[in-house]
């Protein structure tokens, strides 16, 4: 079997897997929201295409485009960060078969740089290049112009994928990018006025001279080679670390968290939440990963400019309290599913780990609540803001996301951050997750346009603080509709384990 074979034999086994899943059903819903907004930011894409290349025709510049690549390049490579997962995990089934395991994961690489995601930038090139062309230039060059683009994409897909792997490997690996795309920005800020015009100014002349040039093609062609020479060597052995179970393990002392025993049995499940965020790669990360967010949005707001307008503001520091609940909640009790048999042998012995949970998370809010006080020092946000969204996300947010404990039905694997599934697994958790983004935000904009901002957030508190009270009330009520649906879900972590 060559590896054209083989390429196309591992992407139908790809597809009949994902028709297999038991949430095939529920990923439809997904997917189609996914392709409605990859519609409009298609349409959208095609407007800035026309409008650059009219104006790129006007003034006779045809590298108009390569000016703005940067920013388009870190907006594609943030925007992967959502939505696009590294393939390692597909290998996994092939790794005892005696195909040639480099040749699987170059077939999975190939896979991913055949990525509809990859294209989506094509209805911006065209529409620019279909007129630069039609302005003047030559069609050998316009189609020359249209493949290095393409390529700076590809480049940028192979290091968003390196990066992703070695973050998922220590939170230090951040530095990474923050080294490689501070090293493009800083100069903007230490330079004086006369520097920076001379460095667009060189910056200019480079592209004006050698954009069309072979050897520009070339380098970036032997980056795209380096960086997937890298990936596929990166990936074949991390994955065989993580599918070894080979980790680096040191004796270290193991907090018995005594105070806690006080509460009973909720305490206990108190100290099983603590050390899940403490020793479980897949949440220790996602915690991390929110300090690090809700701490940036905090200093860009508390001392720039950037997010000065009420929305931002209103959204940012919503975001801040919700960001835990979105990423956790949503998936909640599917980290049980692994021993999810155990819980049932009590009586309410879910209910009472709910109830754990609740308290926990709700504990956690202090800390993005003083992470979010330097914007208050400073004046740009009110504490009576802070207080009105933490309440919140305490009250119906949370009251909405746990709703998910009901539906959620795949384990989700606690270590495995290659090979592990991090999808969304049903279509709820995609929705209530953009509800908890934005309906407060939209909601505080109607109580504002009814009375003033004060009243606004003071509404939000009394709400926020309703639906907190009660919370013995609503979490009863999901423990019910989750032990009427318990065989159902049983069979659901079971068959993803």
């Amino acid at each position: 079997m060559n590896k054209l074979q083989l390429f196309f034999l591992l992407r139908k086994n790809v597809k009949l897997s994902a028709k297999r899943n038991v949430m095939f059903e529920a990923n439809q819903y997904g997917k189609l929201i996914g392709f409605i907004a990859i519609a409009i930011l298609s349409v959208e894409f095609i407007g800035l295409g026309t409008f650059f290349g009219w104006l790129a025709a006007k003034e006779q510049t045809p590298e108009l485009v390569l000016y703005f690549m940067p920013f388009l390049l870190i907006l594609d490579f943030g925007a992967r960060f959502a939505t696009q997962q590294t393939p390692m995990m597909l290998v996994k089934p092939y790794l005892l078969t005696p195909i040639s395991k480099y040749s699987a994961i170059e077939c999975f690489l190939i896979q991913q740089l055949m990525d509809s995601g990859n294209f989506v930038w094509m209805t911006l090139f065209l529409p620019y290049t279909f007129i630069v062309w039609c302005g003047g230039m030559t069609g050998w060059a316009a189609i020359g112009m249209l493949c290095l683009l393409h390529l700076m994409v590809l480049v940028n897909s192979q290091w968003y994928l390196m990066v992703r792997t070695l973050v998922n490997q220590s939170m230090w690996w951040w530095a990474l990018p923050a080294a490689f795309y501070g090293s493009m920005i800083v100069p903007f800020f230490v330079l004086s006025n006369s520097q920076i015009d001379a460095v667009l100014d060189f910056i200019s002349d480079v592209i004006s001279g050698h954009v069309f040039s072979w050897w520009t093609f070339a380098i970036f062609a032997i980056i795209f080679a380096i960086l997937f020479a890298i990936n596929r060597r990166m990936q074949m052995s991390l994955i065989y670390d993580e599918i070894s179970k080979k980790e680096k393990t040191k004796l270290k002392h193991v907090s018995e968290f005594q105070a806690l025993n006080r509460f009973g049995q909720i305490g206990e499940y108190l100290k099983l939440e603590i050390k899940s965020t403490m020793r479980n790669k897949a949440i220790r990360t996602r915690f991390i990963q929110g300090v690090c967010f809700i701490t940036f949005f905090s200093l860009m707001m508390a001392f720039g400019d950037m997010y000065s307008g009420s929305f931002s503001r209103n959204f940012l520091c919503l975001y801040a309290f919700v960001f835990f609940g979105a990423v956790n909640l949503t998936k909640v009790m599917c980290p049980e599913g692994n021993y999810i048999d155990l819980l049932m042998v009590h009586e309410e012995n879910i209910l009472t780990l709910l109830r754990a949970k609740y308290y926990y998370y709700s504990v956690i809010l202090l800390l993005p609540f003083l992470l979010m006080l330097p914007p208050v020092i400073t004046g740009r946000i009110s504490i009576l803001m802070l207080l009105a969204y933490l309440l919140t996300a305490m009250g119906p947010v949370y009251c909405m996301l746990f709703q998910l404990a009901v539906f959620n039905k795949d384990t989700l694997p606690l270590n495995e951050k290659i090979t592990g599934k991090n999808q969304m697994e049903n279509k709820w958790q995609g929705i209530l997750s953009m509800v908890a983004m934005f309906a407060p935000v939209i909601i505080v904009f109607i109580f504002e346009a009814i009375f003033d901002t004060t009243i606004a957030y003071i509404l939000l508190i009394i709400i926020g603080f309703a639906f907190a009270v009660t919370e013995p009330i609503w979490l009863r009520n999901i423990y019910r509709r989750m032990m009427l649906r318990r065989y159902k879900n049983l069979e659901g972590f079971h068959s993803t384990r």
